[in-house]
């Protein structure tokens, strides 16, 4: 997608402060963090939001979701993180490209 800025992201078009990085995924800070630790971890492969999946991602959601444990101790989150995957306008999605959001550190608020 052209006008996508996480696929422009994904392309080296627009730089931001990765973290990790493979054939399927890159993750990197979030630029207005809502914690200490705020990933966004994003599929190469453009899908506009978690409605958009099909059986066709099963194989790239269950490689996204083993990754987060992973990423999460990495950041030194030995005591827990959260996930938020946005849906949606009505979710608060505001990129539509597919993100999962990993979140932890000691400013963490609850629900």
């Amino acid at each position: 997608m052209s006008d996508c800025l996480f696929c422009k992201i994904a392309a080296g078009e627009i730089p931001a402060d990765v973290v990790y990085e493979d054939e399927q995924v890159l993750v990197f800070k979030d630029i207005n963090p809502k914690a200490e630790v705020h990933l966004l971890i994003i599929p190469r492969q453009h899908i506009a939001s978690l409605a958009d999946i099909a059986e066709e991602h099963d194989e790239l959601m269950a490689y996204m979701m083993r990754l987060l444990p992973r990423l999460a101790r990495e950041q030194g989150l030995e005591h827990g993180f959260r996930t938020i995957i946005n849906t949606g306008r009505g979710g608060g999605q505001e990129v539509f490209h597919l993100h999962l959001h990993l979140l932890g550190g000691s400013t963490l608020s609850g629900f």
